[in-house]
């Protein structure tokens, strides 16, 4: 079973769960607020903004939507059942990570936090105003009032503050978002190609590589490196740059320009940084001379 599949089924399984809310639990009658609460257990890089702008979606749903958005260096997964791992052999989106993190419930030891876990600042601003309004209150529309003539404001009467329309949840930025549910930027872990074994090691050591062991699929390009934490594709180079003579150097760096330009255009279309990373400070500097709007490294674990 694909992993797609997978969340489709524990949004299923997750409907069942609440389908029979307990009258003394005000929690269980508002999905949106378990949510919220659910989330305030974990670490979250942008202070809980996605949270809160998905919180009325099935929590499986939020998971994947939010996943890159998770502090991915203080969390750990642990698939005690193996369920996950099956369910997610095909690879589609995020692995056993997300798997995990969107069952209906988790299971104690598979989602494990490393320290003390600050509630986001989104997330405790969405769930004081459900304090403020009464936790166990129904989320329910005003119906329209109409205006009689003693309630029309008087000259001596101030006029009191329209409300702002965001029902005290901050908004979130939407283009993101609308990148993430185009099919072809959501990150595949593919095999890495060729069977350049030095390379591929260099790619694995990237610093927080999301995926070591594989390649990344996003916007039909291969990169050799994701950093979900900071939504960064990389590019490795590893050649022995600095052996060449200068004019070799920049003729092989005009001729790979092209290529690295349309990775970077495929990697800004879906809403990641993109990073080259290089064994030399003379392929950094030639490159950054024939393109300074590239962003190059010089990788010191390679």
């Amino acid at each position: 079973m694909r992993l797609r599949e997978c969340i489709a089924l524990l949004l299923v399984l997750s409907a069942c769960a609440t389908s029979a809310p307990s009258r003394e639990s005000p929690t269980a009658r508002n999905p949106r607020l378990a949510n919220l609460q659910r989330a305030a257990e974990l670490p979250w890089r942008d202070g809980g903004r996605c949270v809160v702008r998905e919180a009325s979606q099935p929590w499986p749903a939020l998971a994947e939507r939010c996943f890159a958005a998770l502090d991915h260096d203080r969390i750990r997964f642990a698939d005690r059942t193996g369920r996950c791992a099956v369910a997610s052999a095909g690879a589609v989106t995020l692995g056993v990570g997300l798997c995990l993190l969107a069952a209906p419930e988790i299971v104690v030891g598979t989602v494990i936090v490393v320290g003390v876990v600050v509630v986001g600042v989104a997330i405790k601003e969405a769930l004081d105003a459900y304090e403020w309004r009464g936790s166990g209150s129904e989320e329910v529309e005003p119906a329209p009032q109409t205006k009689d003539a003693a309630q029309e404001p008087s000259a001596n009467q101030e006029p009191k503050p329209q409300p702002s329309g965001q029902d005290w949840f901050p908004p979130g930025p939407t283009e993101p978002v609308e990148r993430e549910r185009r099919p072809e930027c959501r990150p595949v872990p593919v095999r890495h190609l060729g069977g350049n074994a030095p390379h591929n090691q260099c790619a694995d050591k990237i610093p927080n590589n999301s995926f070591r062991g594989w390649d990344v699929l996003v916007n039909g390009k291969n990169f050799d490196g994701l950093v979900l934490a900071t939504r960064t594709l990389w590019d490795v180079k590893t050649d022995d740059f600095e052996k060449q003579p200068p004019r070799s150097q920049r003729f092989f760096v005009r001729m790979k320009l092209p290529e690295l330009r349309r990775e970077a255009k495929l990697a800004r279309e879906c809403g990641y940084d993109f990073i080259i990373g290089v064994r030399s400070a003379a392929h950094r500097t030639v490159l950054f001379d024939e393109d300074p709007t590239l962003r190059v490294v010089v990788m010191d674990w390679c």
